[in-house]
């Protein structure tokens, strides 16, 4: 990815917590299979779904 704007960054909706969040330099390679926005809700998945 070239250098975007915060706004230009590809979004996604966490599946656990409903809330958006955006794409991140460590996700650059596995940006298609990131459901979580974080560790915490990742952790939480068993509970929420």
């Amino acid at each position: 990815m070239k250098s975007l704007k915060k706004q230009e960054l590809p979004e996604k909706i966490c599946v656990v917590c409903q809330r958006p969040f955006s794409w991140r330099k460590k996700w650059k390679r596995d940006w298609d299979k990131v459901l979580y926005c974080s560790k915490k809700c990742a952790s939480n998945k068993i509970l929420k779904l």
